[in-house]
């Protein structure tokens, strides 16, 4: 008598089944779906993109423009912000004029460290020299101006000034 191969399965012979045993006929899936993941980290990202710019200048002021162009960016530099009212702030701490040249001393190791006024357009000329010689005067040997770029230009063609004394009669 002959067998097809189904009835040599079902009869037992041949080749034996194997079931898992304790387990249903799906398994725990062990792998972790890496999809959503993914999509937090890169919404992250780009948050963190967007917003660290924004974290740079702590002290709101209104830079002067003028037409320099940009700096390179240096490594732990010391912040002098002057608001148009001449509050002075060291990093994003008010500080009264008189305490600024030992708080700049006590901050800074050396005098070669960087620092950076970002003074308001509309802050008093006075208050800004000041600020100046008081950190010339402590030593203080790298001191930059900080504008915002795009102002006008110095140059003949184009400027105000030659604009308005060829227009007069």
């Amino acid at each position: 008598m002959a067998l097809s191969a189904n009835d040599a399965f079902a009869a037992g012979g041949g080749a034996k089944r194997r079931r898992r045993y304790g387990r249903g006929r799906r398994g725990a899936l062990s792998e972790i779906n890496v999809t959503p993941l993914v999509d937090v980290m890169l919404v992250l990202l780009i948050i963190f993109m967007i917003s660290a710019p924004l974290l740079t200048a702590g002290v709101p002021v209104e830079l002067p423009k003028t037409e320099a162009g940009a700096m390179q960016d240096v490594p732990d530099p010391i912040t002098i912000s002057i608001r148009s009212d001449g509050r002075l702030y060291v990093g994003e701490t008010e500080t009264p004029f008189a305490s600024l040249s030992p708080r700049l001393k006590e901050m800074a190791s050396d005098t070669t460290r960087p620092i950076y006024v970002r003074a308001d357009g509309r802050a008093s000329y006075e208050v800004v020299a000041r600020v100046m010689a008081s950190l010339s005067t402590s030593g203080f040997t790298s001191i930059n101006l900080i504008t915002d770029t795009g102002g006008p230009s110095s140059g003949s063609e184009g400027s105000d000034a030659t604009a308005g004394e060829e227009a007069a009669p």
